[in-house]
């Protein structure tokens, strides 16, 4: 059995789900309350790969939102995340997914050492953060839809914004390891980081935002966007594509311009109707065959039985482990989506 942990975008959102979802006291109430609220068992999901195979798994919703982390409520945050955690280990699941903040809080607040939630000792093979499917299926989004929008990668700039986090890390590594790319744009704040990335890759530009994406014919953003910082889509090229890796997505409305394609970025489309109701609640355009990569990395190590932390730990991805997971996803019939 797989598990997916995920969580919704805002408290409006969260208290509009709630009411369709059948839990009425959840609502009209509050972030004082969804800070308390505890872990759901909400949807019950059944996939069936193209080779025949059929599996069954769970939606657990977390309860956290991301305003907590605006209303330095952290600490409920953390306890969101660990006790939804628990509550998939509880009843009985495989390996469930880190969707959303869920493995960006897991990260950030080194949460390995929380391994006892009341009676249940978390084990962590359990869990992955599906960042590794993630990664590989924005690489081949790059390849994919640059050829359908006629951007030559052996003549293209790509931009990276967010270079050093555990995605985009394994981003740069496949475009430099698997791609003819032209050139490579390296974009983070952490400098100390961006010259470790560099030295690894051995290749790459050290540019600041600003200086970047005026150079970028592709953009591939995986970092959250700071605060008062917005896109001047004049000054990017045109054609420029730019896929948005980001959670929430919201790129296709800040930056709307001719000759600007803005691409869902870690979307996967299966190649058979799933059956669930969650991504219908998640907006996706095609809700019974769209999904979130990292959610499907859960589902393609249940179909192979490896039940084991495939994706866990920062900057731990490489490009065979990518090259191993995209197998298995063209194996079981998803596909990255395109424009």
């Amino acid at each position: 059995m797989f598990g997916l942990i995920g969580h919704l975008t805002s408290l409006q959102h969260a208290q509009s789900v709630a009411r369709e979802l059948g839990y009425p006291e959840y609502a009209d109430r509050g972030l004082d309350f969804w800070c308390s609220a505890p872990p759901q068992i909400v949807d019950r999901i059944k996939v069936t790969s193209i080779t025949g195979q059929t599996i069954e798994g769970h939606y657990v919703e977390s309860c956290f939102l991301p305003e907590m982390l605006a209303n330095h409520r952290i600490k409920a945050a953390i306890r969101k995340i660990l006790n939804a955690m628990a509550h998939a280990q509880k009843h009985g699941i495989d390996i469930t997914a880190l969707g959303g903040f869920s493995s960006i809080i897991f990260e950030e607040f080194n949460l390995q050492d929380s391994r006892q939630v009341r009676n249940i000792h978390l084990e962590f093979e359990r869990f992955t953060t599906g960042n590794t499917h993630t990664a590989y299926i924005i690489c081949r989004q790059v390849e994919q839809a640059s050829q359908q929008l006629g951007i030559e990668l052996s003549k293209a700039t790509v931009a990276v914004c967010g270079a050093t986090g555990d995605i985009g890390s394994a981003v740069c590594r496949w475009l430099d390891a698997r791609t003819d790319i032209a050139d490579l744009l390296l974009v983070a704040r952490n400098q100390e980081r961006l010259q470790n990335l560099q030295a690894e890759l051995g290749r790459g530009k050290i540019l600041g935002l600003e200086e970047a994406l005026p150079l970028a014919d592709i953009v591939v953003w995986v970092a959250s966007m700071p605060k008062g910082v917005e896109i001047e889509p004049t000054k990017l090229k045109q054609p420029c594509l730019l896929i948005d890796g980001g959670y929430p997505k919201n790129l296709s409305t800040k930056v709307q311009h001719p000759g600007i394609y803005v691409l869902n970025g870690g979307i996967v489309e299966h190649s058979l109707d799933i059956d669930w109701k969650i991504m219908q609640i998640v907006n996706m355009d095609v809700p019974n065959r769209q999904l979130f990569a990292c959610f499907a990395e859960s589902m393609l190590l249940e179909f192979e039985k490896w039940h084991t932390n495939f994706s866990w730990g920062r900057n731990q991805i490489t490009v065979e482990k990518m090259d191993r997971i995209g197998q298995v996803s063209v194996k079981h019939g998803f596909k990255p989506l395109l424009m």
